[in-house]
């Protein structure tokens, strides 16, 4: 039977959450393997001049140990 780790990592994106969460999944696996999923715990916006100028989500990332 598996075990699986789970991490908690913040990503930020100018261009959207989507983004976002792919930045966060790219980042996560150059030092981890066997990544299973991403829960994503939060979501928020930076605003400036009346406008979103970028995206934030905290995201859980779940991997299977060796």
């Amino acid at each position: 039977m598996p075990i699986v780790k789970v991490i908690e990592v913040i990503s930020s994106s100018a261009t959207s959450i989507e983004d976002a969460i792919q930045q966060a999944v790219a980042e996560a696996s150059k030092t981890v393997r066997n990544i299973d999923s991403v829960y994503v715990k939060d979501i928020k916006a930076h605003v400036k001049d009346g406008k979103v100028s970028t995206y934030g989500c905290v995201c859980k990332i779940s991997f299977r140990l060796d």
